[in-house]
């Protein structure tokens, strides 16, 4: 099997694993305790706080372990939304932030809240003078991710971060997806991070709050980790982590020039291999190791499973593998194809032979699919064609609406046009989609008996 989802988590670093296992015998007592397994305990603690924190570029005391990244983004959110309370309760999001911060932000406004998500443009980058324009007096806490978790974009942390600097508006960053390629640039005010991102063990996440920002900790009170995670540290998981973080930082350069590389060659190829694909996010400011592309036509959930048959364990954003049936947020927010998405994500280590190998077998995969689904040939030229179809697609999920679509397009005339009847949520993002990889017209949504009627106009 070649592992090609390094994003959702990536392999346990080899350093990790000894810094774990030695850990174990040595730090399992309470650091809080002045006897002699205690002070032996605090003492790796405090060596895995000061490794950290020389990583991310904060002092050692802005740093606490948390159980989780996502634990982190939680207490960072709202320790900081409470500790700014009196200027008041309004948050800035990008609309591409990880479900952490969305479910945090959603938790604010349920609780009288008021939010402002800031757009992406199609390669899913927000602009400094975008924040610029959401601040506002009563602005309490701006978060930005450092890097896309779906599609590897890199974000201006360091611009929006002056923006906020200068309107005296912390910026919260999720560095979960980079934080393993180097340090975050820029005045940011706190910073979250997971370590089974970067080879670590999971179950440790870091929180900066950099001294001088209000910050209230939710919940009851704890004498640990100043007070925001609370409950017994894992001081082997932490060790871990620390010791794994300061490795891979160490092997970041040219593991970084590699992977860069692999991922290019891959953006390059797979649209010369595979008729009608979409290469999502920004080809040049991304993280090293992630590519994402999204293919017509295809069942994510069924691709995913035949890479996987091949192999290959890939990640997908098409609403096919989600449980609610919805699009991915950031490829909608994106206004990119959700259909048939595909994220790579390599892991250090990963040999090139394997990246030629997903090469050779991706086209195979792909048409497999493509014929199962019924997805549409050329279309012959007719004499006589309707000015107007419709085509029923309702109850089908993803990409059924959009094959159906693409067969019939071929039967109406150049300025003809196509009501697509579809209730699938991806519908609403894919058929647009399509119409600007297929250079079609989309004209717009229109209220249907049931579902809604996508207008799309043949233009070629």
């Amino acid at each position: 099997m070649a592992y090609f989802d390094a994003a959702s988590a990536a392999p346990l670093h080899p350093v990790a694993r000894q810094a774990l296992l030695a850990a174990l015998d040595e730090g399992w007592a309470d650091p809080a305790r002045l006897y002699r397994e205690g002070r032996r305990a605090r003492l790796l603690l405090d060596a895995a706080r000061e490794a950290a924190a020389e990583a991310v570029g904060c002092r050692p005391d802005e740093l606490s372990f948390t159980a989780s990244g996502t634990r982190a983004v939680h207490t960072g959110v709202a320790g900081a939304l409470a500790g700014r309370r009196r200027v008041g309760r309004h948050l800035i999001v990008s609309a591409v932030e990880h479900s952490s911060v969305l479910l945090s932000a959603e938790a604010h406004e349920a609780d009288g809240g008021t939010l402002t998500q800031v757009p992406v443009d199609r390669a899913g980058r927000v602009s400094a003078a975008s924040y610029a324009e959401a601040l506002r007096p009563d602005t309490a806490l701006a978060c930005l991710q450092s890097a896309n978790h779906e599609v590897g974009t890199e974000q201006p942390v360091a611009e929006v971060a002056e923006v906020c600097r200068a309107a005296g508006v912390p910026l919260l960053v999720d560095a979960a997806q980079s934080l393993g390629w180097g340090p975050v640039e820029g005045p940011w005010s706190l910073l979250t991070a997971s370590a089974h991102k970067w080879g670590g063990p999971s179950g440790v996440g870091l929180l900066v709050v950099r001294k001088g920002v209000r910050f209230a900790a939710p919940g009851p009170a704890d004498e640990r980790e100043s007070g925001r995670a609370p409950g017994f540290e894992n001081i082997p998981a932490i060790v871990a982590a620390a010791a794994s973080l300061r490795a891979v930082r160490a092997e970041a350069a040219a593991e970084s020039a590699r992977l860069r590389e692999l991922t290019e060659r891959i953006r390059a190829r797979v649209p010369r291999l595979v008729p009608d694909v979409e290469v999502v996010g920004d080809p040049v400011r991304r993280l090293p190791g992630v590519v994402t592309f999204s293919c017509l036509y295809v069942d994510g959930e069924t691709l995913l499973h035949a890479l996987d048959g091949e192999g290959f364990s890939v990640s997908s954003g098409s609403s096919c593998t989600s449980s609610t049936l919805t699009p991915s947020h950031v490829l909608k927010a994106m206004g990119v194809l959700s259909e048939g998405n595909v994220r790579v994500s390599l892991p250090p280590g990963t040999p090139e032979e394997d990246v030629e190998r997903f090469l050779a077998v991706l086209p195979g995969a792909v048409a497999a699919v493509r014929e199962k689904l019924g997805a549409p040939a050329a279309q012959p030229e007719g004499a006589a064609r309707p000015a107007e179809r419709v085509v029923d697609a309702l109850g089908k999920r993803c990409p059924l609406p959009v094959i159906e679509l693409a067969k019939i397009i071929g039967e109406v005339p150049v300025g003809g046009t196509v009501r697509v009847l579809a209730d699938d949520e991806a519908a609403r993002l894919d058929i647009p989609a399509w119409c600007e990889m297929r250079g079609q017209e989309y004209v717009g949504e229109e209220p249907a008996r049931a579902g809604v009627a996508y207008v799309v106009r043949r233009v070629s």
